[in-house]
């Protein structure tokens, strides 16, 4: 059974940063491409980044330059380095796996 939880959400000042995580169980992430979705109030859920099995990460345009994904073997996580958080990164983020195992979502609000 492949199941995915993300932790690491919260509240921060723009400018500010946050570490999200997803825990990974059922799969190996260095198998898998792997990756992370958000989806502010109001708006369809949408594709931030990417890490693939060879190890390559791809970003939205949104994100390019100020988050980063990487993973760890050992540990069967994910994770995603936000930095220069924007009152505009404010969503809940998820992780998914398989184009169907999705976690239920961590929510991240940048606001002053």
């Amino acid at each position: 059974q492949v199941q995915l939880e993300e932790s690491g959400g919260g509240w921060v000042q723009p400018g500010g940063s946050l570490r999200l995580s997803c825990t990974v169980s059922g799969i190996d992430v260095s198998r898998w491409p792997m990756y992370w979705y958000r989806q502010a109030p109001a708006n369809q859920r949408e594709w931030v980044a990417t890490i693939r099995t060879s190890g390559t990460t791809v970003y939205s345009d949104s994100v390019k330059g100020r988050f980063t994904v990487s993973r760890s073997a050992t540990k069967n996580t994910v994770d995603l380095q936000m930095d220069n958080l924007r009152a505009e990164d404010t969503a809940v983020y998820f992780c998914m796996a398989q184009g169907t195992y999705w976690g239920p979502g961590t929510q991240v609000t940048v606001s002053s």
